[in-house]
């Protein structure tokens, strides 16, 4: 009697699928690279650091910056250094990172972000390499160049912030920006009293309430046409005044004018332009701590 043959089931373990990995490209870290010198008893700061990549210079900015001698082998017969640092950047980069350290230091006097110094850079390298300003001050160049970022960037200043932080004095600075503006065939979009509105009312420390009036008082007085060919600052200016005066935080025109930038004669005259009006440009839930028919009428 023969068998009938059974068949055989055999289970083998999943083996799991092993994809191999494609190295990427090399990524070269262009930034600031941190080295420590312990071990060196002559230095007085073991720490030492690189510059990072500058693309706005034509070499990166990666050119080797010499130490001061301190040994014999540093010096010539006649005293003087072996090494200059001179030789290591070009009269054009030079005069560029001069420029450079300049547009920053202002910036962070009048606290500018990052992004703001970085638009001015482009815009003097601009300038610089195309030789349009030839006989103007690298740092009315520069004044002029951070002023117009400002405005590029949707947080302008006026030309006396500018020239408060720069060596530099506002008809320079005028000059410059017009000339820039010319060469580099760009423009700037017109400034508003709401460009400086928030700004002023911070400083002077005036609540949300008085801030939304003098913003509302001043856009209804550009409305009307009660302001013809009077500044933006100098309307905001007014603006923050008559709004103070209606409420319980009141501010002096000498103390808007130091913020605003404007003396207060300016002040006064745009004032007086938009006082027949009072009533109309106040909004309408506006609490008066002071009557209309009793601000000052100047």
């Amino acid at each position: 009697m023969s068998r009938r043959p059974t068949s055989i089931h055999l289970r083998f373990p999943e083996v799991p699928k092993i994809i191999p990995k494609i190295p990427g490209d090399r990524v070269i870290d262009v930034g600031s690279e941190w080295r420590t010198f312990s071990n060196d008893k002559a230095t007085k700061d073991p720490s030492r650091v690189g510059d990072s990549q500058n693309p706005l210079l034509s070499d990166g900015d990666l050119s080797t910056m010499i130490g001061k001698g301190t040994g014999a082998a540093s010096f010539d017969e006649f005293g003087n250094s072996k090494y200059q640092n001179r030789r290591t950047m070009s009269s054009s980069d030079r005069a560029m990172m001069n420029a450079f350290k300049e547009i920053t230091t202002m910036a962070d006097r009048i606290n500018l972000p990052r992004n703001i110094i970085d638009r001015t850079n482009n815009l003097f390298k601009q300038v610089y390499e195309q030789k349009s300003l030839k006989g103007r001050a690298n740092d009315a160049i520069a004044s002029a160049c951070l002023y117009i970022a400002c405005r590029q960037e949707g947080v302008p200043r006026t030309f006396k912030e500018i020239c408060a932080v720069s060596r530099i004095s506002k008809k320079e600075i005028g000059r410059c920006f017009k000339l820039i503006l010319k060469a580099l065939e760009t423009s700037v979009d017109l400034i508003t009293t709401g460009d400086f509105m928030s700004r002023f009312c911070s400083n002077l420390c005036l609540p949300k309430q008085v801030q939304m009036a003098a913003t509302h008082i001043a856009r209804k007085a550009v409305e009307l046409d009660l302001v013809p060919g009077r500044s933006p600052i100098s309307v905001a200016a007014a603006a923050i005044y008559m709004a103070s005066q209606a409420s319980a935080e009141k501010r002096t025109q000498k103390e808007i004018g130091d913020i605003a930038g404007v003396a207060d004669v300016t002040i006064r005259q745009s004032y007086r332009l938009i006082y027949p009006r009072a009533p109309d440009l106040f909004p309408t839930d506006f609490k008066f701590d002071t009557p209309v028919d009793k601000l000052p009428q100047l």
